[in-house]
C-alpha cells in the first residue's frame, strides 16, 4: 500500500514508523526541515520538505498513485484542504484527517465533510478519543487498559498481576475450570517488558500485566478475580482545562449526579470560560503544579486526579504531588514516548498516549480484509483487532482446536447475532460472525488472510 502522510509530528512520525515496519511505500510531507531530516534519518520511508495541501508538493511524491491520504498536521485547515486536493486533483480513495477544534465536529455541521462538499472518509479527534479512554478508565478503576469492541458488547482490558493476585502461579487450564461461567479469556500477557500468548499450561506470575478479553458484563467481576477492588471514581480532580479536560468534566455531568469533578486551569480567561460551560463542575484558576491550588481542590480526599494538561512535564510532576498528598490514584495524559518508563518508575498511576490512541484508529482502515476497529497494544507488541468471518474464510467449518492457528494468535470472543460467545476449543466460526482476535505484531498479516475477500466471493 502506498501511503502519503502529511506532518511529520509526533502523530505522523508514529504512523510512518508502524506503516513502514510493515512494509507499506510511505512518504512523509512536512514543512519542518528538522522534522524531515529527522524521518530520513531513522525510519525507512522518504521526507519530503513541502506544504502537504498544496498541490505540487503532493504531485511531486506521487499521489496519482496513492492508495491512502494522512493527514495529521498541526492545523485542522491544512489537514481538510489537503484531503480535498487530494480528493479532487488525484483521486486518492482513502482520505483520513485530524481534525482537533470541536466546532467542526458538531452534529449541526456533520454535511461538511460529505462527499459532496469536503470528502473526508476518517475524521479522527484525538481530543475525544483520549476523552473516552479517560471515562473508561475512570468506570474500570482496576484496569490499566480498556477498549470496547462489538457493539460495547465485549471489553478489552489490561490488568497488573500483583503480589497478593489470588490467581497468579496457576495455569491458565485451571482457572478456566476453577471459574467455568466466566465469560473471560487471557489472550496475551507481557512479562519483563515482553508481550507473549500464554497456552493453557502456561501460568501468570507476580508482576505480569494480563491482556483479557470479556463479555462487557462480566468485566468488573473479572478484575476482582485479578485481586483488584478499587472502587470507581466519585471525586475527580482534572488538571488542564483544555478540550480534553472539557469533553471529560461534560461528559462526566451527564453521566451521574453523584459524581463531583473540580477542574484547575493556569490561563484565567480558559477558566472562565468553561465555568460559564459546566453547570457542576467547580473550576479554580492556578497551577496544578501549585500544592496550594491542589489542597483548595481537596486532592486529599478525591479518588482520581486526571492530568491532561498540554505539557507532559506537568502531567507527570502533578500526579507525583498529587500521589504524595494523598490521591489515591492518577491517570496522566504523556505525548512523549520517552516518559513512558519514566511514568512507570515513579509508580504515580497510569498513562495515556494519545499517539498510541490515534495510530490504532489510523490502522483500522489500513487492515486489509474485514477489519471493523483495531487497538495497538504495548506501543505495537500487538494489536487486538475485530473483524468479520465471510462465508470464504479459511476459519470457517472446523472446531478451533483443529483449525491450527500459528503462534502469537488467539481468539478472544465471536458475537453472533447479539450473542457473545467465549470460544473454546469445540466453538466453531459461522458466516458473519463478529470476531475479536488478539495478534502478536509478527502474526498480524496471517490475521488480515483470514479476514480477506476472495474472488471465490464475487
Amino acid at each position: 500500500m502506498k501511503v502519503i502522510i502529511c506532518g511529520a509530528g509526533q502523530v505522523g512520525y508514529g504512523i510512518a514508523e508502524r506503516l513502514a515496519a510493515e512494509n507499506n511505500d510511505v512518504v512523509v510531507i512536512d514543512n519542518s526541515p528538522a522534522l524531515v531530516q529527522r524521518v530520513n534519518d531513522t525510519l525507512d520511508v522518504k521526507g519530503y520538505l513541502g506544504h502537504g495541501a498544496h498541490p505540487e508538493t503532493l504531485d511531486e511524491v506521487g499521489a496519482r498513485d496513492t492508495d491512502m491520504i494522512i493527514a495529521v498536521t498541526l492545523f485542522d485547515e491544512v489537514n481538510m484542504v489537503a484531503c480535498q486536493v487530494a480528493h479532487s486533483l488525484f483521486g486518492i480513495p482513502t482520505k483520513i484527517a485530524r481534525i482537533r477544534a470541536q466546532t467542526y465536529l458538531e452534529p449541526h455541521w456533520q454535511d461538511l465533510f460529505s462527499r459532496d462538499h469536503m470528502p473526508i472518509d476518517v475524521i479522527i479527534s484525538p481530543e475525544i478519543e483520549v476523552g473516552d479512554m479517560v471515562l473508561r478508565r475512570l468506570g474500570l478503576p482496576g484496569a490499566f487498559e480498556a477498549v470496547n469492541f462489538s457493539d460495547d458488547k465485549v471489553t478489552f482490558i489490561g490488568v497488573s498481576c500483583d503480589e497478593d493476585c489470588p490467581i497468579t502461579n496457576t495455569p491458565l487450564r485451571q482457572l478456566t475450570e476453577l471459574f467455568p461461567d466466566l465469560n473471560a479469556i487471557v489472550v496475551a500477557a507481557s512479562r519483563d517488558g515482553k508481550m507473549f500468548v500464554p497456552t493453557g499450561d502456561d501460568a501468570l506470575l507476580p508482576g505480569d500485566e494480563a491482556y483479557v478479553v470479556a463479555a462487557s458484563d462480566e468485566v468488573e467481576r473479572t478484575i476482582k478475580i485479578f485481586g483488584h477492588t478499587e472502587k470507581t471514581a466519585q471525586r475527580v480532580i482534572i488538571a488542564g482545562g483544555g478540550n480534553i479536560g472539557l469533553y471529560v468534566a461534560r461528559k462526566l455531568e451527564e453521566s451521574s449526579s453523584n459524581r463531583r469533578a473540580k477542574i484547575v486551569e493556569l490561563d484565567r480567561n480558559q477558566a472562565i470560560k468553561i465555568a460559564e460551560t459546566l453547570d457542576r463542575t467547580v473550576v479554580l484558576n492556578g497551577s496544578a503544579l501549585n500544592e496550594e491550588i491542589l489542597k483548595e481542590a481537596d486532592v486529599t480526599s478525591a479518588d482520581t486526579l486526571i492530568a491532561v494538561t498540554n505539557d507532559d512535564q506537568v502531567n507527570i510532576l502533578s500526579s507525583v504531588l498529587a500521589r504524595r498528598l494523598g490521591c489515591e490514584r492518577n491517570l496522566c495524559l504523556v505525548n512523549n514516548m520517552a516518559y513512558m518508563s519514566l511514568v512507570r518508575s515513579l509508580n504515580i498511576g497510569d498513562s495515556i498516549n494519545p499517539r498510541a490512541i490515534t495510530v490504532s484508529r489510523i490502522l483500522q482502515h489500513v487492515r486489509r480484509g474485514r477489519i471493523r476497529a483495531v487497538h495497538s497494544v504495548q506501543n505495537g507488541a500487538g494489536e487486538i483487532i475485530e473483524a468479520e468471518a465471510l462465508e470464504t474464510s479459511p476459519l470457517l467449518g472446523a472446531p478451533l482446536r483443529d483449525l491450527q492457528l500459528p503462534p502469537g494468535i488467539r481468539i478472544g470472543a465471536i458475537q453472533r447475532k447479539d450473542k457473545v460467545i467465549i470460544p473454546n476449543g469445540d466453538t466453531e466460526i459461522k458466516a458473519n460472525d463478529r470476531i475479536i482476535i488478539f495478534s502478536l505484531a509478527d502474526s498480524v498479516r496471517n490475521v488480515e488472510q483470514y479476514f480477506r475477500v476472495s474472488l471465490e466471493y464475487f
